[in-house]
Parts: structure tokens; C-alpha cells; sequence
């Protein structure tokens, strides 16, 4: 590292710990050593990034949202931080200095994700209710299968009420909806349960297979428990308002939260994080019931199904519609249901999360922990 070299990148993180947003190739000044190393490219951009937004704002991040940043780790790379490009000698090994303002915005999501997943440990899973609910003797016994983003909310709060499932001559209900709308469903779960692929990675095999992913495979979910219970005790459900009768209740049951592709893909992200730093229970309760609330409002889109789908998840449909009905099960709702709506296929050309939409969510959720005063 040239000593000129080395006072500009001091220099550069003293103004952004104070606040500034110059970018790198801009900055001219100089300062004084500060640590040992040098803070990585991508935690020093993120921090610029924070001001800006924050800047928008009228506010500032917190002094110890700064200083986290500042020594954070860019998990998932499996390299080391990326250091200034004109701060130090190349070297030929190792990741060659970047100029900040040039990295994917991936790099400084990876590192927002590592604090986002440190504050939700930090928050603590929700706890269980000191007193559990009744368990009501006389209660309808029902297992409730199908698309999981229908049916673990669902289930959730049937437990809420003293209604868990399961019990002898249960009748299973296997809840589903369109096609193209249960894709999406099946790997958001997966993003708020054990994280997953990215969106494409995920979803092009099973177009590409032919086939559908297991847990929003209504036939071959009512075909395997038709098995061990007999056809006569399967209840296929497509109309939401038929569910709460099935399963023995009056009051109606929640509905799977909507959220914005970016949202589900930052929680994919943070998901892969906490498998590091807690239990697969705890991260599954963490996320669906920490993170999940506070990514209800984010902008965006919703996921939906690429047009290049749109014929295989049609054919799926109609192949698993005429199957169940040859097969005799009691269906609610019209069968023609399960083929896909217009509105959950994405425009031609749409590709789901964006990186830099991703992005822009973490540094918002980072800056909604800080409570520094307005300037």
C-alpha cells in the first residue's frame, strides 16, 4: 500500500463514519490510520449507501449502526474483503481493489444480511404463551396439508384456538390454489422455513423436469394420504371460505400474508445467515415471525410465475385437475381454479427479485433500527 495511497483511504473512512457520501473515486483528502486494516469495499459502500438513504430521510444512522458496518463480514463469499483500488499495491493472488461504487449490489446485500441476521438473533425468537390454549375434546379432526403458505398460517392459528391437528379419523384437507400462485408459494416457504436457491435457480429444474414441487403437488398429496386414510376422508380445498367449516370452525382463518418478490428474496439471503448462528427452529420462528412482519409494507411487485412458465405450470394444472377428479375426491371450489390466474404470471420479460431492490429493503430495515433524532 503506497503511503499517499493509504492516508486517502483513512481519510475516506473518517468522512463516511462521520456521515459523508463521497464516493471513492472522488475523495481526494487524507487522514490518519485508524485500526490495523482497512474496512473491505463493500462495507465501506454499503455505509455510503446508508447516508445517502438516510440522507433522504432527513436522519442519520446511529453511531453503532456505523461502527457494525464498518467491521461486518460479507458472508457466502468464501474470499476476503475487497480492499480500495489505489489504496494498495495488486497483488497476484487474491481478489483484485475495486473502485466501491462498482461492486453488484449482491456484495453489500451479503453484507447487510450478516447485520439484519445478527439484530434478529439479538431480538430473540417469540416466545411460546405461558398458558396453552384448551384443547377443545370435541373438536373436528382434521390434518391440513397442501400449498404450505395456505396451509401453516392456517394451522397456526387453529393451535391458537385449541384445535391442533391430527387424532383418530382425521379428515385430511389438502388446500391449494392456481398453479403458478402455489410455485411462488412453495419457495417462498422455503425462504421464510430453511432458505433456498435463488428464484431462477429454484424454479427452472422443476419447469424443466416437467413436474411440480412436491409440497404444491395437490394429487400426489391427496393420492399418498388416500392411501393410509381411504379416498372417502380427503378433502381437496380451492375456495378459502370452504376451509373453516372443513376444519371445524366458524370464525374465518388468516390468509398468507402478500409480499413483494425483493422482500421474499432478502429473506432467502438472511435465512442462509441465521443457519449459521442458530437452531433450524429457532431461524424458521425468527423469520416468519420477526422478519416477516416488519416486510409487509415493502414496495415491489409481488413474486410471480416467469411468462416462459406460463404453459408448463397450464399443463400441470389441467394434468393434476383431471387426476383428482378421475380419482373421486371432494373438491371445493371449481377444479378449474388450479389453472393459472393472468395476474400471477409476470409480464413478459420480469425476472422476480432484483438485486438492487434487495438491496435498497436491507439498508431500509437497517436504518428502521436506529433511533437517532431527526437532523
Amino acid at each position: 500500500m503506497t503511503v499517499s495511497g493509504e492516508r486517502r483511504a483513512w481519510g475516506w473512512v473518517a468522512h463516511l463514519r462521520d456521515g459523508g457520501t463521497t464516493p471513492w473515486a472522488a475523495w481526494h483528502g487524507e487522514g490518519t490510520r485508524e485500526g490495523v486494516y482497512l474496512p473491505g469495499a463493500q462495507q465501506l459502500e454499503l455505509l455510503r449507501r446508508l447516508h445517502l438513504a438516510a440522507a433522504s430521510q432527513g436522519r442519520r444512522p446511529s453511531p453503532r449502526l456505523v461502527e457494525r458496518v464498518v467491521e461486518a463480514s460479507a458472508p457466502g463469499r468464501g474470499t476476503p474483503d475487497l480492499e480500495l483500488v489505489g489504496a494498495t499495491d495488486e497483488s497476484p493472488f487474491g481478489p483484485r481493489p475495486v473502485d466501491p461504487a462498482d461492486l453488484p449490489d449482491a456484495e453489500l446485500t451479503r453484507v447487510a444480511t450478516s447485520l439484519l441476521a445478527e439484530d434478529l438473533v439479538a431480538s430473540g425468537a417469540r416466545r411460546p404463551p405461558e398458558v396453552p390454549p384448551l384443547v377443545r375434546p370435541w373438536r373436528t379432526r382434521y390434518r391440513l396439508v397442501g400449498d404450505p403458505w395456505l396451509a401453516d398460517p392456517a394451522r397456526e392459528a387453529m393451535v391458537a384456538r385449541g384445535r391442533p391437528p391430527g387424532g383418530r379419523g382425521s379428515v385430511v384437507v389438502v388446500v391449494g390454489r392456481d398453479v403458478a400462485s402455489m410455485v411462488a408459494d412453495a419457495w417462498t416457504s422455503r425462504c421464510f422455513d430453511e432458505g433456498a436457491l435463488p428464484w431462477r435457480e429454484w424454479l427452472d429444474p422443476f419447469a424443466a423436469g416437467h413436474r411440480l414441487p412436491p409440497r404444491v403437488d395437490l394429487e400426489r398429496a391427496a393420492a399418498t394420504w388416500a392411501r393410509q386414510v381411504g379416498a372417502v376422508r380427503v378433502r381437496v380445498v380451492l375456495d378459502p371460505s370452504a376451509l373453516p367449516r372443513l376444519v371445524g370452525v366458524r370464525r374465518a382463518l388468516p390468509q398468507p400474508p402478500a409480499l413483494a418478490a425483493d422482500a421474499v428474496d432478502l429473506a432467502r439471503q438472511v435465512a442462509a445467515v441465521l443457519g449459521l448462528l442458530v437452531l433450524p427452529e429457532q431461524r424458521a420462528d425468527l423469520l416468519r415471525h420477526t422478519l416477516l412482519p416488519r416486510l409487509l409494507d415493502a414496495p415491489g411487485p409481488p413474486l410471480r410465475l416467469p411468462a416462459e412458465h406460463a404453459a408448463w405450470a397450464t399443463q400441470r394444472a389441467v394434468r393434476m385437475r383431471d387426476r383428482m377428479l378421475r380419482a373421486g375426491y371432494a373438491v371445493h371450489g371449481d377444479p378449474d381454479l388450479l389453472v393459472p390466474r393472468p395476474d400471477a404470471v409476470a409480464p413478459a420479460g420480469a425476472s422476480g427479485p432484483t438485486d438492487a431492490g434487495v438491496l435498497a429493503l436491507a439498508v431500509r430495515l437497517l436504518l428502521d433500527e436506529t433511533k437517532e433524532a431527526p437532523r
